[in-house]
């Protein structure tokens, strides 16, 4: 059993996909170089870095936002606080809980990470569209169906061909991962 899941996440590693706009980008080291590079672009220019996800995804952004600052000494913005959730849930609706803090914050430049196992959730498509209309860019991971919404606006997304919320959400946190760790060991430790 082991194995057979282990043997699961490696073959869907060798069939995760990445694109630019919308162009599948076929040699995966380049594309994920362009990834990291937008990350360190973004680094440099003291712009901010916002996760985002619900659930599973919600963790894994969490998780992001501390490794990015500590480990990546990125200035990593969280929208997370519970009053500041259940402020934009109540007075707005739960699909405007990420946008509405972005209409505030995001600027040009910054950076949004919309992590969306479906690629479907109405609060992160509203938020990716307050991010771009703000001039900030936007790197999407999701996964379930290939024509999921969240895929095709982001300036890059990391897409996960699987139905199974585990083994997206696993990859998800894998590859966000190793970007901050790329940045780490070309920057030094941050502490």
């Amino acid at each position: 059993m082991h194995t057979k899941y282990l043997k699961t996440i490696s073959d869907l590693m060798e069939n995760c996909k990445i694109y630019k706009q919308k162009e599948l980008i076929t040699d995966w080291d380049d594309a994920f170089e362009q990834i990291v590079e937008l990350f360190v672009t973004v680094k440099k220019s003291g712009n901010q870095l916002f996760f985002i996800g619900n659930g599973g995804s919600s963790a894994i952004a969490g998780h992001m936002i501390a490794d990015f600052m500590k480990n990546g000494g990125m200035r990593t913005i969280s929208l997370y606080d519970n009053a500041l959730t259940t402020c934009m849930g109540n007075d707005y609706g739960y699909e405007y809980v990420f946008s509405k803090p972005l209409s505030f914050l995001a600027k040009e430049g910054d950076l949004l990470v919309a992590i969306s196992s479906s690629g479907n959730s109405q609060n992160v498509v509203n938020a990716i569209n307050v991010a771009k209309e703000k001039g900030s860019l936007v790197v999407t991971f999701t996964g379930f169906k290939d024509d999921n919404v969240s895929k095709s606006l982001g300036d890059y997304n990391l897409y996960v061909p699987s139905m199974s919320y585990g083994m997206v959400e696993s990859l998800h946190n894998l590859f966000l991962q190793q970007i901050v760790d790329t940045i780490m060991e070309r920057d030094g430790m941050m502490l």
